[in-house]
């Protein structure tokens, strides 16, 4: 198997650059494992695969305005810093561009209209543009920061909560579960009406949303940790729920691995609140997840890999030229799949 093996061309004018309203109207693309078979619907259409009994799982994680403009305080440029996980207080990990501009012991001054003003200063140094910062005061960090949108978007949000869930809850992640944009209060209730269980877990996106796999070689890559929890009562719910024979249906990526890691992580009725670094790749045997709805990913990513293991890489990838034969939209603004 190789990173290659996840690669495919996509026209750019499918890169879905402005959410639908209302969020409901998107296309589904509806996958049959069993049959092999394509299904084009609409999003709000979903309720006709959905059966008394079954449990959909949510990531109610928040979007936080993760995207800082910095400049150096000796006026040797500008910065600009993505917040992607708080390792302590004040401490946060980041992606910082241009990298070369923050050395070990550099110091930076953000903007953003704050009303007091916040510093930064680099003390450690990863791969691939990462930096460890610590912040003079990171409750001030939100008022500099703008809501961080994916670099293939390019039309500026009109209204950020647009980039949010309806039901996000849980600030702390730097890319929307996208798969969850597709949901209205008025869907969810038609979903409970049938008789389908809502729960609620919460995994914070972080860098592997958007960044692909660098090697050639899938098994040596190493996937960005991110920090994820279940209750108790929700964990008791779906060991409830696979008992009974009932179908788990993820909503997201995010919410595959997190029920998957809990699962791994040993008594499946029990609270997990952990790091998160399960890379899911195929031939990998799920143990919670039965069904899954999921947007359209990068090509070579880690969320491409995922889903070729749930749903069989060949089977995948022609739906894939299928949804671009059929002009579907792609990415996080974009259109959305069933896989059954």
């Amino acid at each position: 198997m190789k990173t290659s093996d996840f690669d495919y061309v996509l026209p750019l004018e499918l890169i879905a650059q402005t959410p639908l309203e209302p969020r409901d109207q998107s296309r589904l693309l509806v996958l049959n494992r069993g049959k092999k078979s394509l299904e084009h619907r609409r999003f709000f259409e979903i309720t006709d695969y959905l059966h008394d009994g079954d449990v959909l799982v949510f990531n109610d994680s928040r979007v936080i305005p993760a995207r800082l403009a910095a400049n150096k305080p000796d006026g040797a440029g500008k910065l600009e810093i993505l917040l992607l996980r708080r390792l302590e207080p004040d401490v946060w990990e980041t992606l910082v561009k241009p990298a070369k501009r923050a050395k070990l012991g550099t110091r930076v001054e953000l903007g953003g209209g704050v009303t007091a003003p916040v510093t930064g200063e680099v003390v450690g140094i990863g791969e691939e543009g990462i930096r460890i910062i610590r912040f003079s005061d990171e409750a001030l960090l939100s008022n500099a920061g703008e809501m961080p949108l994916p670099p293939y978007i390019h039309l500026p949000l009109e209204d950020p909560e647009r980039y949010q869930t309806v039901y996000s809850r849980i600030p702390g992640s730097v890319a929307a579960p996208t798969a969850g944009l597709h949901y209205t209060p008025e869907l969810i209730s038609r979903m409970q009406s049938k008789g389908v269980e809502c729960l609620f877990v919460t995994l914070h996106v972080g860098l592997d949303t958007f960044r692909p796999v660098r090697e050639e070689d899938p098994f040596k890559h190493v996937i960005h940790r991110e920090y994820g929890v279940m209750e108790q009562g929700v964990a008791q719910r779906l060991s409830k729920a696979k008992a009974e024979g009932r179908r788990v249906i993820a909503v997201g990526t995010t919410s595959v691995r997190l029920i998957e890691a809990a699962a791994q992580a040993g008594s499946p009725a029990s609270t997990f609140a952990d790091w998160v670094d399960l890379f899911i790749l195929p031939g990998y045997e799920f143990r919670m997840v039965d069904a899954m709805i999921t947007n359209f990913h990068l090509p070579r990513t880690t969320l491409l890999m995922l889903v070729s293991a749930f749903a069989g890489k060949e089977f995948l990838m022609h739906a894939y030229q299928e949804a671009i034969a059929q002009q579907y939209r792609f990415y996080s603004f974009g259109d959305a799949m069933l896989i059954v």
